[in-house]
């Protein structure tokens, strides 16, 4: 039987060793946010199927769909749903199949702060704006009464690279900024009026984590395993939320019902739990995929990911799908064809 391969995190020996035994390969490419979940569901798929191998290259959710558009992979992943007129410009058609919820946080290095740090959504725009240049501002003081806040230049720190991240963090500005909005507006790679730039979530990590006084955005699953403090942030109803499981599935509840096609934002969602800058993750698959050994094996992990794999979320800083969620997208891959 054929051997199936998705290109991956990091490219070991051993996986050229399997191809050389006749393995065909399937080339996937995208977001960094899921990667950690991603290589945990393609290695136990693996142990499940052993005559289906998957790896995944974390480049981002820009390098995932241009790849895509490329046809150098066979599907992508992505942290934004993808515009109409970007479909368009692939030459694929491809279907979102929601993977996992989960949020981007705010991580900070702030040595004088030893609980946690309270953020407005006017205060995220101004720092990221470059209007709020101190963290002794008062539109910070105001939300963090007691805390020692130093008379020191915040070190802003973003995404250098397209990033699905960057979208949702952009996403949830725009819709609480209206300077945000007009002066930048929310996309996979935008013109930051600041900041140093890291490529990907270990990227902004890095920076945030060795630089004193800075402020990132990243994936919750980035900011736990490095053990950095994360900011609560004011939500739409006006309570100040810890970001947490709970919090992305209180979004996810109180934002639109989700629409036929997947395409669906739940950034600053109502309602007094929700955490404001949660998201879901999306794999791009086409649906039509001619090589008809790929194609079913594709589907079986995507019926497989929808089940089985949905267990693994929580453990990784995910959480898992919805059920009326899930009941959909299990119709949806009847379409691929």
């Amino acid at each position: 039987m054929k051997k199936l391969v998705v290109t991956g995190l990091t490219i070991l020996p051993a996986l050229f060793a399997t191809a050389a035994m006749g393995a065909e390969t399937i080339n996937a490419a995208g977001a960094t946010f899921p990667a950690p979940i991603y290589q945990k569901w393609f290695q136990e798929y693996k142990t499940a199927h052993p005559d289906v191998q998957i790896n995944y290259q974390a480049l981002g959710s820009g390098a995932g769909m241009r790849q895509l558009g490329a046809k150098t992979v066979d599907f992508g992943a992505s942290d934004e749903p993808m515009t109409d007129e970007r479909m368009k410009a692939l030459n694929v058609d491809p279907l979102h199949f929601p993977t996992v919820m989960g949020a981007v946080v705010l991580k900070y290095n702030v040595p004088e702060v030893k609980g946690a740090l309270k953020l407005t959504p006017e205060a995220i725009a101004g720092i990221y704006l470059g209007d709020i240049k101190k963290w002794s501002d008062p539109k910070i003081k105001s939300a963090n009464a007691g805390v020692n806040l130093p008379d020191k230049d915040i070190q802003v720190v973003h995404r250098s690279d397209g990033s699905g991240t960057s979208f949702v963090f952009t996403d949830y500005v725009s819709k609480v900024s209206s300077d945000w909005k007009s002066k930048v507006g929310a996309n996979d790679s935008v013109q930051w009026p600041i900041g140093l730039g890291g490529k990907g979530n270990d990227g902004v990590t890095g920076l945030v984590k060795q630089t004193p006084y800075s402020l990132g955005y990243v994936e919750l699953f980035y900011a736990l395993q490095n053990k950095m403090p994360v900011a609560d942030i004011k939500n739409a109803s006006g309570k100040f939320v810890t970001p947490s499981l709970e919090g992305v599935t209180a979004a996810a509840a109180n934002s639109k019902e989700m629409p036929e096609d997947f395409r669906v934002s739940i950034t600053n969602a109502p309602g007094d739990k929700s955490y404001p800058i949660s998201t879901f993750t999306w794999l791009l698959i086409p649906k039509q995929i001619p090589d008809a050994t790929k194609r079913e094996a594709i589907k079986g992990f995507l019926a497989w990911m929808l089940t089985t794999g949905q267990k693994d979320a929580a453990a990784l800083s995910y959480a898992p799908l919805p059920k009326a969620v899930v009941a959909k997208e299990q119709k949806q891959i009847a379409l691929i064809k």
